[in-house]
């Protein structure tokens, strides 16, 4: 059984999935040309406002640090919790140690607590309600970002709060994208967006604007996808808003030895110990008879064959590979059926019952496995997980509407706990065709209490479909697709490791 909310939501949910992931390039990209924001005819990071301009000297070298608020974008896990709690005590050590107030610092999920605080845009008008009179500027970064507070403060000053204003590490697009809907698919290096690791900023005036227009607005999209890029757009507003300023001393990724960075972002591993043992992860890969000859010899060759404990799942059973059937016919649009086949078989098959995580991939999902037993270490496995590249479904309605969930192309990871609960649940599939990263999604937040935690080093896209620059910062554990690109080139260029889960080559 599922919630009536779903079933009353379900053939939207697969109508727009297939509409988001399934749609050819030559639609899609039709449609945009169609629709494409209108530019002003400025090109480039950062050229909304002439930078001498914004760098005012009355209404900015004024402010001091009881004007600025951090917010931190935590999550509730308890792992990325206390790296964000452990953020804000530098941030308030550092002021202290110069004798000065700190900072407003807040973690985004305990100041506002709903499912779609994550997502930023609807809390616009509860961020403009507590901090948009008393702050000159609304800084965001994630519990990664390192920040040098004084420093940070002096950026800062060099704009005029009083002006509406958008600053950020500049990121661009390398070709018109499906994660960005094609959006300025003519020049796609035209328009920028903010790297979160990096931090970025609000100026007062354009928050307050910004949640005034948000408040008045119906919103019509139900996916959010890039958060950093669909933030960037709705500031746009189709070419009537702010574009970004790029601050080059907002940093993430390999230095720049002539700009004096005020935040870092690690390029490493997290360190929380050994990497879990290969014997304690269970990976399983969808596939279908149409695949067996091209996808499935792709995984075999690279990621495959460092995964202990792997199963291919098909339609059809296969002994050269070997696969083995679920019992759940193939479907073209969704896989619900198939991936809860998978998640009772790891549940109750005796072999499988010592194992602590279950990993569920595509037949085009490229991996790192030694980097993916590095990432799990941080987690425990006892509490109830679901881990990867999160999207957000129906968030954008309200503060309590919609659900998170992992999107399935770079790869799904379910604790032990995280499977038992789900499993304990109400929730599950409404039909075998239902979009099966959504509704683990949707029955992880609504009904199970499993929690959904996000991680950039996984990625529903190829590499192709990010900014180089948001790339030049990750030991990426995964892509996904093969289509347009050579999957043993993009394994060997960024996925393929040593032992202990690091790079042979440089991005």
């Amino acid at each position: 059984m599922v919630t009536e909310y779903t079933s009353n939501k379900m053939a939207a949910e697969v109508k727009i999935h297939r509409t988001v992931y399934k749609l050819s390039v030559l639609v899609l990209g039709l449609l945009v040309a169609a629709s494409e924001p209108k530019d002003s005819g400025q090109t480039g990071p950062g050229v909304a406002d002439d930078i001498t301009r914004q760098q005012g000297d009355n209404h900015g070298n004024n402010i001091g640090l009881q004007d600025v608020v951090i917010i931190i974008q935590s999550q509730k896990y308890s792992y990325h919790t206390e790296k964000a709690r452990q953020l804000r005590e530098n941030i308030r050590q550092q002021a202290q140690d110069i004798q000065q107030e700190p900072p407003t610092v807040v973690l985004l999920h305990e100041e506002w607590k709903g499912r779609g605080a994550w997502t930023i845009l609807p809390y616009l008008p509860k961020i403009s309600q507590t901090f948009g009179q008393r702050a000159a500027w609304v800084f965001f970064c994630e519990d990664d970002t390192a920040v040098k507070l004084l420093p940070l403060l002096d950026i800062l000053r060099k704009y005029d709060a009083e002006k509406e204003l958008f600053l950020g590490h500049a990121l661009v697009d390398q070709e018109a994208t499906i994660i960005h809907h094609f959006v300025f698919h003519q020049n796609p290096g035209s328009f920028s967006y903010p790297d979160f690791s990096a931090g970025w900023a609000l100026s007062a005036p354009l928050l307050n604007r910004l949640a005034k227009r948000w408040s008045e607005e119906s919103h019509q999209s139900e996916f959010t996808i890039d958060l950093k890029h669909e933030i960037a757009m709705y500031i746009y507003d189709s070419g009537k808003g702010v574009r970004l300023t790029d601050v080059p001393q907002f940093c993430a990724g390999p230095q720049n030895d002539n700009v004096k960075c005020v935040t870092t972002f690690p390029t490493k591993l997290p360190q929380c110990g050994d990497p879990v043992p290969e014997e304690t992860v269970f990976f399983a890969v969808k596939t279908c008879e149409k695949y067996h000859k091209d996808r499935v010899p792709v995984v075999k060759k690279t990621w495959g064959k460092h995964a202990r404990h792997i199963t291919y799942y098909s339609d059809k059973e296969d002994s050269t590979i070997p696969t083995v059937t679920t019992g759940v016919p193939n479907t073209e649009r969704g896989h619900c059926g198939k991936v809860y086949a998978i998640l009772k078989e790891f549940h109750s098959k005796e072999s499988l019952k010592k194992m602590d995580w279950l990993v569920i991939a595509d037949d085009d999902t490229l991996l790192s496995v030694p980097r993916l037993l590095v990432v799990l270490s941080c987690y425990d496995p006892t509490d109830p997980i679901f881990l990867g590249e999160r999207y957000g479904y129906g968030l954008t309605r309200g503060v309590d509407s919609g659900y998170a969930y992992i999107t399935g192309g770079g790869g799904m990871v379910l604790s032990r706990a995280g499977v038992t609960k789900l499993l304990q649940s109400s929730c599950g599939c409404p039909a075998d065709d239902s979009p099966d990263d959504m509704i683990l999604g949707m029955c992880s937040e609504v009904s199970a209490g499993v929690h959904v935690v996000h991680s950039q080093l996984f990625h529903q896209a190829r590499p192709a479909d990010y900014s180089k620059g948001y790339l030049s910062h990750q030991p990426p554990v995964s892509f996904h697709k093969h289509w347009n690109t050579d999957p043993y080139k993009v394994y060997n260029k960024y996925l393929l490791t040593d032992s202990e889960g690091y790079n042979h080559t440089e991005l």
